[in-house]
């Protein structure tokens, strides 16, 4: 058994061998490497004086001998031949593709005018990887999807899977893919210089057949006709953005319903066309079409009489003469595709043209009788009150389909916000259990609503707390069309104010009261201040002398 031997001249076993302590690196070397895309072993790396055959130094004695050995034994010549690289196929076949031209005859079924029809196509061969692909050159408003007729890849050429090679390839035979069968006509110059350095003849190249139905195309209709002289580009140059607009009523007095509608016809000066164009009334009933009849040439002549009524269009060689401008007159009626039309007035321009092209035709309006006029709207019928909700409320539900909040005084609202007038009352009854209640009356002015609240008397055997909620209370006999509210002019101090069938008399109001009322005196009667005053004075003097008397009311 063989041993190593390390570079310590030690036996290579367990036990014999040390750490290199000044070893710094302990990577792993790659041991291959790539070259012209094959991967070779790494060769070591050599110091200098060191060969990579050696595993030991040797000494220059040693190295000198072995240069100047002679062999013993020599088995040939010295080949001096300087080798190429390798260059794989991949990389040398790279970019380069052998091009054909040819055709396919596609058959046409159920056509009286062509029995076949002849496609070309250019068949891509890749000498990379032997795949192939055909493209049909696509063709302007042919009405046939064109283009990548088969994808790049590798045609089958029979059934044990064998696929078409270049060497299979030749002008004037026919390669059968899938079913079809494509005619190769020609190549280019590429690749007739690679087949013939393969030592492949190509054939000689062969003609592109004509497709029958193209050829019949490319002949000139028979025109029976003789061509017009007019000039179109002159007439487009100096016609372009000219319409003539005529405004007509379109009768249809014959039918069960009819009547007269208003309408507006367009008359375009470059290309002689008509078009109809309804007005639009509102709440008339009827559907907004923008367009009565869209724009076309309205013949005027058709030389078979008896041409049937059924069909709407006809074509110019049917149509003698087709309306012109001097059959437009104003005041005058006009026939348009079955319809009567009474023109009534054009426009500035029209009048203008009228004038300097057909100066004997006169373009004056005429009036036209008007429709009766429906009377002026009449005056809702408002239903009368419910007694839901309040007033506007309810209002609201009769004027609109979807009901509307009540417009509310934003100017009034902020500038009282806040802002009540409070009154001390007592209830009016015949029932004499009532006379101890008393009750707060606050009017609000920022929306003028009152709310009574009555205050809790101990051992009466009455709930005291809310008497009414915030609403606006009407005067007693106001209407519901013309309803009538309390305002602070109608709270005097011993007024009497009835609230929903409960009367409260006015005992007695707060200082605020009689400060504002003071500031609008103007919209205030002079009865209702002076009760204020009286009443407030005496609380007053009252309240400056105590010591005159305990009769006095005290302020709540």
């Amino acid at each position: 058994m063989s041993c190593r031997w390390n570079s310590h001249g030690l036996p290579f076993l367990p036990g014999y061998t040390f750490r290199d302590v000044t070893k710094s690196a302990f990577h792993r070397p790659q041991t291959l490497s790539y070259n012209n895309g094959y991967a070779l072993p790494r060769r070591p790396t050599v110091g200098i004086g060191q060969d990579p055959l050696l595993s030991e130094q040797l000494t220059q004695q040693e190295i000198s001998e072995l240069a100047f050995e002679t062999p013993d034994i020599t088995y040939g010549p010295f080949d001096k031949t300087v080798h190429e690289d390798f260059i794989p196929a991949h990389v040398a076949l790279d970019k380069k593709v052998l091009r054909y031209y040819g055709y396919f005859m596609e058959a046409i079924l159920y056509s009286p005018e062509e029995e076949f029809r002849v496609r070309p196509v250019v068949i891509y061969y890749y000498l990379e990887d032997d795949s192939i692909c055909i493209i049909e050159p696509t063709v302007e408003n042919s009405g046939i999807p064109q283009g990548m007729r088969l994808k790049r890849h590798h045609f089958p050429k029979s059934e044990r899977g064998e696929h078409y090679h270049w060497k299979d390839l030749n002008l004037g035979m026919d390669l059968e893919v899938y079913g079809v069968k494509y005619r190769i006509t020609q190549c280019d110059a590429f690749t007739k210089e690679f087949m013939e350095s393969e030592g492949i003849i190509l054939n000689d190249p062969e003609p592109m057949p004509v497709d029958p139905y193209i050829k019949h195309r490319e002949k000139p209709l028979h025109c029976h006709t003789t061509p017009s002289t007019f000039d179109n580009l002159y007439k487009f140059l100096n016609m372009d953005c000219k319409v003539l607009r005529f405004f007509a009523l379109s009768e249809d007095a014959d039918s069960l319903y009819g009547e007269s509608r208003p309408v507006t016809i367009h008359y375009f000066l470059v290309d002689d066309t008509v078009e109809i164009a309804e007005v639009h009334e509102p709440n008339s009933g009827r559907d907004p079409f923008p367009i009565l009849m869209r724009r076309q040439g309205i013949p005027k002549k058709i030389k078979s009489e008896t041409f049937p009524s059924c069909v709407m269009e006809v074509s110019k060689e049917e149509v003698d003469e087709y309306y012109s401008p001097k059959d437009f007159q104003v005041g005058q009626r006009i026939k348009l595709l079955g319809r009567n039309f009474l023109l009534y007035d054009c426009d500035g321009f029209t009048k203008e043209y009228y004038h300097k092209s057909h100066p004997e035709m006169e373009m004056k309006s005429i009036e036209i009788p008007k429709k009766v006029e429906m009377p002026q709207d009449r005056k809702k019928a408002i239903p009368p009150y419910n007694g839901f909700g309040t007033l506007e409320d309810s209002l609201q539900n009769c004027l609109h389909l979807i009901p509307e909040p009540p417009k509310v005084n934003v100017v009034k609202k902020l500038e009282n916000d806040q802002k009540v007038l409070r009154y001390s009352a007592r209830l009016e009854s015949q029932n004499p259990e009532d006379e101890t209640r008393r009750f707060i009356l606050s009017y609000f002015l920022s929306n003028d609503m009152i709310s009574v609240f009555e205050k809790t008397i101990r051992n009466s055997g009455i709930i005291g707390g809310k008497f009414l909620e915030k609403t606006r209370v009407p005067k007693p006999g106001s209407t519901v069309d013309n309803p009538e509210f309390y305002s602070p002019a109608d709270f005097a101090i011993g007024a009497t104010v009835e609230v929903f069938g409960h009367r409260f008399v006015l005992t007695d109001a707060d200082h605020y009261v009689l400060k504002y009322l003071e500031s609008n005196s103007s919209n205030i009667p002079s009865k209702t201040l002076q009760s204020l005053r009286r009443k407030l004075g005496v609380e007053m003097e009252t309240t400056q002398a105590p010591d005159q008397g305990d009769g006095a009311e005290q302020p709540f």
